[in-house]
């Protein structure tokens, strides 16, 4: 904790106070930010630019009362006008929104049902079609069992899509699951995923390859030659995360290749990769694809499967920038292949050249402060339209110049205009040494007018999942913290602690082997940090996570009793119990960097479980009754732990038939409503009225 760190904290600190005062003033700002602010919030996703650069349609979400629920919508933008139109009014979620490539017609998934319940209209997933002339969406598609996703040939007339089959294994049990039904089985049945060609102008339907696979995702080239497919033999998410094959199938001689998988299984860091994101350049031979990991970093490889040996390239990254995301393209009419990329908390689109299987140059598309979602190309590759989070403003969708190498970007929307008028936080990067000399980075939120010399402020540590993750230099409004504790006079810190992504490899992986403890020691050396310059108050502290956030929640109550009070919201308490009940048990393996009776002393010593005695923290413990990641017992034991053994103020909210996030809208705000409360009493001392006898 050098002077140089402090001054420059101090200068980030007063350099956005001063940009922030000048903004108030021109905006008149007078609304102070609430919890239920949140649910006014709309999100954009899946920007998708016309062909010819002239409009951008995306899928809009937002929070419906009634429905108890935040569902998402198409919506259009004409790029010069710049006037917004919604296209959809469903009570049910569109997804995955594509051109035609002529710009007459958008595709989409979504789900109708009508009385008799029949196929299309049988609230399965179906293929839509609008027309932009006008009219309601048409069903294209009629699946008894629905539609996983689909794509649009290259020259319109076609479409490809996946169906779901239900199959059941024919091993020597089957005949005893049949005749005993009534037990749901751990296996013998999956639906697996067979794939059709669809003839736009007869609308007669071939059906493809039918392998009786799961397929999570699938690439056809321009020429429909071939096939690109990540598939497993199984749903279950184990299935995925480490034996899943990435396939190419040849529709002219109908033989199908399982790609060699050395350079990302045996020569990886870990077998438990994730196979996403499929695109082939426009040559109809190279396949570009992703692999993540927990606790590593991901990889981008460039591959030309019909070559022997189908050797892929490994794209290598520059800098700090950790892969983020699935979503990588082609830019049309060129040999890049564009990415996005975590950097030092922003979000940026990079492009790198390829030639015969050789890396070139790398550009950064758009420099700046970017927090950038999806992105989308023109069909020339020269226009670029991408969603975008700011400082000032949620997530709106810009236009820039693709192929420049210093493009500028200009604002479409403002699909949430009343945010103009709130007070905002203020919001800068803080700059810390952890105890092993690393230095660390944060994203600090402070109250609008807060100055250094009105003292310190009570202060809440609010910790990002993953841990491979981050938490962005942007504004947000979650339900696991920012913004409405600052707008009550809170400083509110999201250390991005060793293991968050976008601050080099080593940073990364430093974390592997030793939760529990770096990354413990990472958070409160900047804890530390904010109380040196005099912005946090020491005796009113609190801390929050969600996910991993939990996870680190619970570790810092049993490592430290500096907290007044914590909200852990789904969060591990015992690595054991973690391997044995979460779908992905290769997360816990990667960090423990063994299986629990191959690495005992790194499963106990990972475990908040183990420390628990130390705890006196009063603790809020949210769970979804159905959470799969992480599962209700972690916060069953917790809660036992404190109630019954320690004597330390719990509660405990079950949220029913959710999973690892909140999707109800009543819940989200009891979240928000609990934690707001529960701080205020053990941080700030505020008294709760006693309940009426």
């Amino acid at each position: 904790m050098g002077r140089v760190n402090k001054l420059t904290v101090l200068a980030v600190i007063s350099t956005g106070l001063m940009a922030l005062t000048g903004q108030v003033v021109a905006t008149e700002r007078n609304h102070q930010i609430t919890n239920n602010d949140f649910f006014d919030i709309a999100n954009m996703s899946h920007v998708q630019l016309s062909p010819n650069g002239k409009q951008a349609v995306w899928l809009e979400s937002r929070w419906d009362k009634a429905l108890d629920k935040a569902q998402k919508d198409l919506w259009l933008v004409d790029i010069k006008s710049r006037k917004t139109s919604r296209l959809t009014f469903t009570n049910e979620s569109e997804a995955s929104p594509q051109w035609s490539p002529d710009g007459q017609y958008i595709y989409y998934i979504g789900q109708q049902t009508h009385e008799d319940k029949k196929a299309p209209y049988n609230g399965k997933a179906q293929i839509f079609r609008l027309s932009l002339q006008g009219g309601e969406a048409v069903p294209v598609t009629k699946e008894t069992e629905g539609v996983k996703a689909f794509q649009v040939g290259h020259d319109g007339h076609n479409l490809y899509f996946l169906a779901n089959k239900t199959t059941t294994e024919t091993d020597i049990w089957a005949d005893m699951r049949a005749s005993h039904s009534t037990p749901k089985y751990g296996h013998g049945k999956i639906t697996t995923n067979p794939l059709y060609k669809l003839d736009l102008a007869h609308y007669q339907q071939t059906l493809l390859l039918d392998d009786d696979k799961v397929v999570w995702e699938f690439k056809v080239t321009q020429d429909a030659s071939q096939i690109a497919r990540i598939t497993t033999a199984d749903n279950e998410l184990v299935h995925y995360e480490g034996w899943s094959n990435l396939e190419v199938y040849n529709t002219r001689t109908n033989s199908n290749i399982v790609l060699p998988d050395s350079a990302w299984r045996q020569d990886a860091p870990s077998p438990y990769g994730w196979l996403l994101g499929l695109d082939w350049h426009a040559n109809n031979q190279q396949l570009a694809f992703r692999i993540d990991f927990d606790g590593h970093p991901g990889k981008l490889f460039v591959v030309t499967p019909q070559q022997k040996p189908a050797k892929p390239l490994d794209i290598k990254r520059s800098g700090d920038i950790t892969l983020n995301g699935s979503d990588i393209h082609w830019r049309p009419n060129s040999d890049e292949i564009c990415y996005r990329g975590a950097d030092h908390g922003r979000v940026k689109l990079f492009c790198t050249d390829i030639n015969q299987q050789q890396q070139g140059d790398t550009r950064t598309v758009i420099a700046g402060d970017l927090v950038m979602g999806s992105y989308s190309f023109s069909h020339d590759g020269k226009k670029l339209a991408f969603n975008h989070n700011g400082l000032d403003h949620f997530s709106d969708l810009f236009i820039a110049d693709a192929a420049s190498k210093k493009a500028k970007y200009k604002r479409i929307t403002n699909i949430n205009p009343q945010v103009d008028s709130w007070i905002l936080p203020q919001i800068s990067v803080v700059k810390w040494t952890a105890p092993d000399g690393t230095q660390v980075e944060g994203i600090l939120d402070l109250p609008a007018n807060y100055k250094q010399s009105d003292g310190p402020l009570p202060l809440i540590v609010q910790l990002h999942g993953g841990p491979t993750s981050a938490t962005p230099y942007a504004l947000q409004h979650r339900s696991y913290g920012r913004s409405t504790f600052t707008a009550n006079g809170w400083a509110l810190l999201s250390p991005n602690y060793r293991g968050s992504t976008g601050y080099g490899d080593k940073f990364l992986t430093d974390l592997v082997g030793k939760e529990h403890d770096i990354e413990v020691a990472d958070i409160m050396s900047g804890v530390d940090h904010l109380i040196a310059l005099g912005v946090a108050d020491r005796d009113k502290m609190a801390v929050m996570g969600w996910s991993n956030g939990g996870y680190l929640t619970n570790a810092l109550i049993s490592t430290t009793q500096r907290f007044k009070a914590a909200s852990s919201g789904a969060g591990v308490f015992d690595q054991r119990l973690q391997w044995m009940l979460e779908d992905t048990p290769g997360h816990v393996i990667n960090f423990m960097q063994g299986l629990p009776w191959e690495k005992p002393d790194a499963y106990t010593h990972g475990s908040s479980l183990t420390h628990a005695s130390n705890i006196n923290t009063p603790t809020l413990i949210h769970i979804g009754e159905n959470d799969q990641r992480v599962p209700l017992g972690h916060a069953q034991g917790l809660y036992r732990t404190l109630k019954h053994y320690l004597n330390v103020p719990v509660e405990l909210l079950v949220y029913p038939g959710e999973g690892h996030g909140l999707s109800q809208y009543q819940h989200r705000q009891a979240k928000m409503d609990w934690d707001k409360k529960w701080f205020e009493h053990y941080v700030l001392g505020k008294e709760q009225p006693k309940a009426a006898k």
